[in-house]
Order: structure tokens, then C-alpha cells, then sequence
């Protein structure tokens, strides 16, 4: 008996049919947790695995398999990849100091955390005040199973020279977006890719075309903020350190526009929290 999360593909995409695998390897009955709504086999592949005498069972877990089957699910029935929405804040709800300062304020485990979710993404969003003020090389580190297309979200595009994305593009990809990229020939010849766009809703539209299902939003608050409002963050994973820094001037994760009312702020559901070396570690699921 094999148990898959998801009905076993009839069509080849980047691999062969995994319902002719599982014919051939003598399976006699599969339970899927549930259908695969793609197109291309939407049943197809429950229907290849019965002409070939398989006891097929679907729907045992369903649930679960959809919240693991997320970001794909989203990119069929959206055209967007799942976006997750990662920041570290003090306990009074700050990313940086009144000064700009913000190294460190999670812990070594709480970043380790970090490199990890890095590491089974497609792309990683920053804004051009953090790429001046950090200086980020948005690697994980360890390597994770996938190599995150690093994007900088900036007006003019103008980045320092000596900073370590523009410095690093050619060894690991780097896209420069926004409405105005006043010297993109530059950038190209520094081995960065331009993009010209007028919101992040356009971001993600083109992430969709490139068929990415996963992408982390790291900030900083402006761009945070600019994905919670066009209501664009599917899931949110935060650390909050036990200090206080205060300062009418501390920046806080969430800029832009924000809600007018706290009943029309994003809300969480199935989220948890846990100790993260000092640090407590909140995850959850926006909507639903």
C-alpha cells in the first residue's frame, strides 16, 4: 500500500507520469489524501492507476494534505506562489532602533530558523532600505534544497555598488524591481536582473508565470507593509526577543498604509508559538 498527500500525476512536466512509477513498481493499492486539481490531471491519474487493477482510496487526512499542499494550491487557483511574511521584533513591537540599528535582535537559534525557511524558497523580498541599513546577503546557510532568486524592491533602483547582492549577482541570481530603475543597463552589467513594476501585486503575478510556489517576505516595513495591505501574505513567521528599546521613532514591522480599524487587520488562524533559544517563535496562517 503506498499513501501519497496528493493523486499521482498521469502527464510529463519536469518528470515522467508518477502513476506509470507506481504502476511499475508493483503497488496494489494507494490512498491519496486528495485529488490533484491540475488540469493536466484532475483525476487523470487516479483513473491510469485503476485500468491497471490499483485499489484506489481517496480523502483519509484531506485537510492536513491541503494546508501542506498550500503553496502549490495557490499557484494553481491564484497564479501566485504562497507568500510568507517573516520579521524579528522586540517585545514592544520593533524592528530597529530610533537610530536605524537593528543587528541583532533574535537569537543564534531564532536565525537558524531563519536560514532554514530560507532554504526552501524561490525567492526572498527585501526593500532597498534594508539592502543600505543591512547590507543582507539573503542566502540560507546552510544550503537548503533550493536557491532563492534574491529580489530588492526600490523606487529608482539605486543600491550601493559595494553591497554584498550587487556584488554576489553573478553567483547567485539577483532582481531589481520597481516602477523606476533609472539605470538598468548598469545593473544587468553587474549581472542583476530589472524589472519594472508598479505594485507587488505585479510582483507576484510575474513569480506566478515563473511557476515559483514559494516566496518569503523579509522586509523591511515598508515593504511588509505593503504586502499586508494588498492582503498578500498567506502565512507569517515571527520572533519576538524579550527586550525593550521604546522611542516614538523605533520602526515597527508594519508600514504603509495599515488598517483603519482593528477588526480590519489580518488575522491569524492555526497558529502557535514556541520557545526559540530566548526567543518566543509565532507562526500562523493569515485568513481562512
Amino acid at each position: 500500500t503506498l499513501h501519497v498527500t496528493l493523486e499521482p500525476c498521469c502527464h510529463f512536466g519536469k518528470t515522467p507520469p508518477c502513476a506509470d512509477a507506481v504502476i511499475a513498481a508493483g503497488i496494489t493499492r494507494v490512498v491519496a489524501a486528495m485529488a490533484d486539481p491540475f488540469t493536466r490531471v484532475a483525476g487523470g491519474g487516479f483513473a491510469k492507476l485503476r485500468e491497471a487493477g490499483i485499489e484506489v482510496e481517496v480523502g483519509l487526512l484531506e485537510a492536513d494534505a491541503r494546508r501542506l499542499n498550500a503553496p502549490y494550491l495557490t499557484l494553481l487557483s491564484k497564479n501566485r506562489p504562497y507568500v510568507y511574511a517573516k520579521w524579528a521584533m522586540t517585545l514592544d513591537g520593533r524592528i530597529a532602533t530610533r537610530t536605524g540599528h537593528s543587528q541583532w535582535i533574535s537569537g543564534e537559534v531564532s536565525r537558524r530558523r531563519v536560514h532554514e525557511l530560507r532554504g526552501r524558497m524561490d525567492a526572498i523580498v527585501v526593500g532597498a532600505g534594508t539592502v543600505r541599513a543591512d547590507d543582507p546577503q539573503l542566502t540560507a546557510r546552510p544550503p537548503g534544497p533550493r536557491t532563492a532568486l534574491r529580489v530588492v524592491l526600490s523606487n529608482d533602483g539605486r543600491l550601493p555598488e559595494d553591497s554584498h547582492l550587487l556584488r554576489t549577482a553573478r553567483e547567485v541570481p539577483v532582481l531589481i524591481a520597481g516602477p523606476r530603475i533609472v539605470e538598468p543597463q548598469r545593473l544587468r552589467e553587474l549581472g542583476c536582473e530589472v524589472l519594472v513594476i508598479d505594485n507587488v501585486a505585479e510582483l507576484l503575478a510575474e513569480f506566478g508565470g515563473r511557476r515559483f510556489t514559494n516566496v518569503l517576505i523579509e522586509g523591511g516595513g515598508g515593504v511588509l507593509g505593503s504586502f499586508r495591505d494588498a492582503g498578500l501574505i498567506d502565512e507569517i513567521h515571527a520572533f519576538i526577543a524579550p527586550v525593550l528599546v521604546g522611542g516614538a521613532g523605533a520602526v515597527s514591522p508594519f508600514a504603509a498604509l495599515g488598517a483603519d480599524a482593528i477588526g480590519n487587520g489580518l488575522k491569524l488562524t492555526e497558529w502557535s508559538w514556541e520557545d526559540s533559544g530566548g526567543d518566543l517563535y509565532v507562526n500562523g496562517r493569515v485568513g481562512g
